[in-house]
């Protein structure tokens, strides 16, 4: 039987994918919030937080910058360059110490050639492309009787795995970036015990929306089988 896009039952996975997201937004919304509210005993902000940890792991050709919006912290490997957001960059709170040191083990993890990053930056691209050409693929071969609509599904159902696959790589990249940020803070005396609780927390929190991400697009691609099978049928 060939399911309507406009209305279809596979809607529910899309659904599912867009309330779970919702939900792991939320929660690292209120936790940052919580913990942007507790400043931390060394008064350092997450732009000097950053400078530190990076001196301490022998990083020098690593630039700390200011970008615009909130929480829009990454690090930028191509150009070596961290930047942190405007709810991290000057401020002390133990939300901010945590955001610029997980930046900074993305730094770390690029100086030392984690092999997940240099992967995940391969397929940075690849994804990407991906992701722009995936559905009008699959549009073409859902709407399209043609002996050709078969070949748009099965490429277009390739370009969304590889969108898939990029988060996929991406958790044990942030999980990893988010632990050597608690151990730094632990023996760097940045933070006391207590307040690297906070960060983990925090850190936490936000390592949930990338295990979010990766499973509403999990949903999503299963979606795309069932109408590419649907169509067959």
């Amino acid at each position: 039987m060939y399911y309507s896009m406009y209305f279809d039952p596979t809607y529910i996975l899309v659904l599912v994918g867009m309330v779970v997201c919702l939900i792991a937004s939320a929660r690292m919304n209120a936790t940052f919030q919580k913990y942007a509210k507790v400043r931390s005993h060394s008064g350092i902000t997450g732009r000097e937080v950053a400078e530190n940890l990076l001196r301490r792991e022998g990083i020098y050709d690593v630039q700390v910058e200011h970008v615009a919006g909130n929480l829009t912290d990454h690090y930028d490997p191509r150009n070596k360059v961290l930047r942190l957001s405007d709810a991290t960059y000057q401020s002390s709170s133990v939300a901010a110490v945590g955001v610029a040191a997980h930046e900074c083990g993305h730094a770390i993890q690029h100086a030392k050639g984690y092999a997940p990053l240099a992967l995940r930056s391969t397929l940075a691209p690849v994804a990407n492309f991906g992701s722009m050409i995936a559905w009008p693929l699959i549009l073409l071969g859902l709407f399209f009787r043609s002996t050709s609509s078969q070949l748009f599904l099965n490429l277009g159902i390739l370009a969304f795995l590889a969108a898939v696959l990029f988060q996929l790589v991406t958790l044990p990249v942030e999980f990893d970036a988010s632990k050597r940020a608690v151990q730094a803070l632990g023996t760097s005396g940045i933070l006391y015990e207590e307040e690297v609780g906070h960060t983990k927390k925090v850190l936490s929190a936000a390592a949930l929306t990338y295990v979010a991400g990766a499973a509403a697009s999990m949903l999503q691609l299963l979606r795309i089988i069932l109408l590419a099978n649907s169509r067959r049928d």
